[in-house]
């Protein structure tokens, strides 16, 4: 690939994510608000430490408590860099890197595509199509992993089609970042595994590829395991393992999280988990439809994959894919139906843009046989609309998403701004600064305000209470019916153990009395 043309995509990916950057003051939602308090902590020298609680799965002891005990740190870490180089502990500090690495996604997708079909037409549309990358534009110049488990799923097929004798090498390291930025991110290990025992003789011995790609990922891996070991006396997420036995969503706040076995999980009947794994089956593949391929793209990206099946990248990334979606419905259905799946499969998006354009070929080419088309001039047209297709679809999903319909309302950034206006009206009323606020959003309520809080865990007042005398929760903010047999934002006012003081921004505030 030409290397300005390659320069080009990396400016133009860069403007295109800096325009939807400039609407965000935020995070945005409570996963991103999680990597920058987070990398806020490190930048302040507060090391992996978190003045939260946004799940009780660990059986936190109380505040403050070790961070990223369920999600992974290298989108922290991410943050934390471009907050320090910035010197500014803020949002728009962190969000310049997140925009840097979201630059080179273009030209790596268009890089991809060039090693897969070596046809320089095909690669820049591959690169445009990354540049204008539908449902995800607003995701990447956030504190978020999307970009960067682009960027690592993109690199780990570059090594996994590689002839090199330390390609295993660079596969765990990747693999290895991977799962340092999510904790599915070990099913790489697995596809790294996989393919480097599948590699020709002549590469050299197979033990010694298996220990390049072992040690690759132990690089990254290891210290943070050792951290794991020392603090939570787990190798991996200390309250993971407990999240395999939820029954629904919601219990990911349950409290205590003894309750969660795999007892009790099967007590719920096998009726019950097959139908929640056929309902995550639904929504997962429907992620796949209308996310990942764009809906448009979905027949080109099927025939691109067919076109070049022998391609030990496509295949790669096409294992990687059912590995993912296998775990994102049969091992975690409530977490990957709800947006886990969204997350994970960024990491295999760049072959699926670097696919699509060798759909389209095939698509002409048949055209030319049965049809008579002109085969140049029918590449012309349709590449100009693919593009023209991304470009429509890319505004319209962003602009819905930060501005809600209305410019003016900047819905990105509502829940930040809604948060504040409760925070003042707390100060206001003479609230300790440190007290332990209840919500629906810890990590939201302190990037917003700087307070120590902790979620509303899953249960009835009763158990709400419980949880607020262990962890010196003084007020409790209601923004949706969570305690069962309440009706706190529909019907406020006392209750045992809550006195109502009141509504701000729509939230519903409460003073939580002490025993």
């Amino acid at each position: 690939m030409n290397r300005w043309v390659l320069l080009s995509l990396l400016l133009l990916g860069f403007f295109v994510t800096w325009l939807a950057a400039r609407f965000q003051h935020a995070p945005g939602y409570m996963d991103a608000e999680y990597y920058y308090i987070g990398g806020l902590r490190l930048a302040e020298g507060d090391g992996f430490s978190e003045e939260i609680l946004w799940n009780y799965l660990d059986d936190p002891q109380g505040l403050p408590h070790p961070s990223h005990g369920y999600w992974m740190p290298l989108t922290s870490l991410v943050a934390a860099l471009g907050m320090t180089f910035s010197g500014s502990r803020t949002f728009v500090g962190a969000q310049w890197i997140f925009l840097l690495l979201a630059a080179f996604i273009p030209p790596l997708t268009a890089h991809l595509a060039f090693l897969l079909t070596a046809r320089k037409n095909l690669a820049v549309l591959s690169g445009l199509l990354a540049v204008f990358p539908g449902f995800y534009l607003v995701y990447l110049p956030t504190s978020d992993s999307f970009g960067i488990c682009m960027l690592l799923g993109g690199l780990f097929l570059l090594a996994a089609g590689s002839t090199h004798r330390f390609a295993p090498l660079a596969m765990g390291l990747s693999a290895g970042l991977l799962h340092l930025s999510r904790a599915d991110g070990i099913l790489w290990l697995f596809v790294a595994l996989i393919f480097v025992a599948l590699q020709r003789k002549e590469q050299g011995g197979w033990l010694a590829r298996f220990g390049l790609c072992l040690a690759g990922y132990l690089i990254v891996m290891a210290p943070w395991m050792l951290r794991n070991l020392r603090v939570f006396d787990s190798l991996l997420s200390a309250g993971g393992g407990r999240s395999l036995w939820i029954t629904q969503y919601d219990e990911m706040f349950i409290y205590p999280a003894s309750l969660l076995t795999a007892k009790r999980w099967l007590q719920s009947g096998l009726g019950e988990l097959l139908s929640a794994r056929g309902w995550a089956l639904g929504l997962n593949l429907q992620t796949a439809l209308a996310v990942q391929a764009e809906i448009f793209l979905t027949p080109l990206i099927l025939a691109g994959m067919w076109r070049l099946r022998d391609n030990r990248r496509v295949q790669a990334g096409v294992l990687a894919w059912a590995f993912i979606l296998a775990a994102m419905t049969i091992v975690f259905p409530y977490q990957g139906a709800r947006g886990g799946f969204f997350h994970s499969g960024a990491t295999i998006q760049p072959l699926l843009w670097a696919v699509a354009p060798s759909g389209l070929e095939a698509f002409i080419e048949w055209g030319g046989r049965r049809r008579g088309w002109d085969i140049s001039q029918a590449q012309r047209v349709f590449g100009v609309a693919l593009v023209l297709m991304a470009i429509v679809l890319t505004i319209a999903l962003t602009f819905r998403r930060l501005a809600g319909g209305e410019f003016s309302e900047r819905a990105w950034n509502a829940n930040h701004q809604r948060y504040s206006q409760v925070e003042l009206e707390l100060q206001r009323r003479g609230v300790d600064p440190q007290a332990v606020i209840m919500t629906n959003n810890a990590p939201g309520y302190y990037a917003a305000a700087r307070r120590p809080a902790i979620s509303i865990p899953y249960g009835d007042l009763r158990t709400l209470l419980e949880v607020a005398e262990r962890y010196q929760a003084r007020i409790l903010l209601v923004e949706v019916e969570q305690v069962q047999g309440e009706q706190l934002l529909e019907h406020p006012g006392d209750r045992p153990g809550l006195d109502y003081w009141g509504t701000t921004a729509d939230v519903r505030i409460y003073a939580i009395q002490q025993p």
